[in-house]
């Protein structure tokens, strides 16, 4: 997850500078303003699971039969976080993928909750959580990543890619 680079503003060398994945998006955390006007256009379940670390019932999240090619999106800040390409029938009733659109799109945070040790994993950007990945995933990563439907939208294949927070991105899938 180290794929991130730095801008260097040419006018102010010494401002904080925006960190661009090697795929090119932005993942500058949003500000307090924007941050609010996101969370403000949730849903009370997707807020609980993405702003309070929640997990959606097995077999009922909206994105698990999706077979379209396309992209899955964060749903709050719109990063791009996985492809359709890399999501398999896990069996488990949730959304499952073996990688990451870009893997400084996605944050790995040790997880003690429940009496158990996991793997969270978090939108880069806005830390909302996502799910949590496993290392019992098919080939060729052997990993799996368990993402709550409701913490994504999927993006069809040709379509723009959401940008909530105008940055001139929705082009660059």
């Amino acid at each position: 997850m180290d794929a991130n680079t730095s801008d260097i503003d040419p006018i102010n060398p010494g401002a904080a500078s925006a960190s661009r994945s090697a795929t090119g998006f932005d993942l500058t955390p949003p500000i307090a303003p924007e941050r609010k006007a996101l969370e403000a256009a949730l849903s009370s379940e997707e807020r609980r699971v993405l702003l309070q670390h929640g997990t959606e019932p097995p077999f009922c999240g909206g994105l698990l039969a999706e077979k379209t090619p396309g992209a899955y999106c964060c749903r709050l800040c719109g990063l791009p976080l996985f492809r359709a390409k890399t999501k398999f029938e896990s069996g488990t009733g949730w959304p499952s993928f073996t990688a990451p659109y870009d893997e400084a799109h996605v944050r790995a945070v040790r997880d003690v909750s429940y009496g158990m040790v996991r793997v969270e994993t978090r939108c880069a950007r806005c830390d909302s959580h996502q799910g949590h990945v496993f290392p019992d995933g098919p080939p060729p990563t052997g990993l799996r990543y368990c993402i709550n439907s409701v913490s994504l939208q999927f993006i069809p294949q040709g379509q723009p890619l959401p940008d909530p927070l105008h940055r001139g991105e929705a082009a660059l899938a």
